[in-house]
């Protein structure tokens, strides 16, 4: 059997969340959890170690998720605001979850009912700037991407294939980012179009 990542994780002594890398990074995402492979996502990075997770243990499409590192320490609070039009998740930085209520989030993800580039897309805002989830038609492999205003990739995911040709499962992707784009990020929006595709 093929596994996820072919090393043990370890942990890391400096968190790769700080800031963008200045080159290209790819990543393994595991829609499970660590914990008895419950709902959750776990992303690994080239190495084979754990970078962060989402644990949702026995609950399945969570309205409140949070991104973590390997130690639990929080990233992102990412939560579901339900409005009559459209559905938007909120991220934000602070782990208290009574600071919440009166902070602005740091990121927003809205699906609309559109057409983008050929497929139904989630409109991203952080800050002042806007990106879109675009989902790529395929026969039988999973396959998104991150895009900017301009139409130019930020990330893109894809079903991940073992080195020895392996395609694993549809819960399994492989993520390449691009340079200069803050980690943590991508990961939260990830995981809300994770919840949004009901796979964790």
């Amino acid at each position: 059997m093929a596994k996820v990542c072919p090393q043990a994780p370890q942990v890391l002594s400096i968190p790769p969340y700080i800031s963008g890398s200045s080159k290209r990074e790819t990543y393994t995402i595991w829609m499970k959890s660590l914990v008895c492979h419950t709902n959750g996502c776990t992303i690994y990075n080239s190495n084979g170690d754990v970078v962060y997770r989402v644990d949702n243990y026995d609950k399945k499409c969570s309205n409140e998720v949070h991104l973590m590192d390997l130690q639990g320490k929080v990233l992102y609070t990412i939560r579901k605001k339900k409005l009559q039009a459209f559905e938007r998740w909120d991220g934000y930085r602070l782990s208290a979850p009574s600071k919440l209520e009166k902070e602005k989030p740091w990121f927003q993800v809205t699906r609309y009912c559109r057409m983008f580039m050929g497929s139904i897309a989630c409109q991203i805002t952080v800050d002042c700037d806007k990106y879109w989830i675009v989902r790529l038609e395929g026969k039988s492999t999973v396959r998104f991407r991150i895009v900017d205003v301009d139409g130019d990739i930020v990330a893109e995911a894809k079903q991940k294939v073992s080195s020895s040709g392996v395609v694993l499962g549809s819960d399994v992707l492989t993520l390449e980012v691009v340079p200069h784009m803050e980690h943590a990020l991508i990961m939260a929006i990830i995981a809300v179009y994770g919840l949004l595709c009901r796979k964790m």
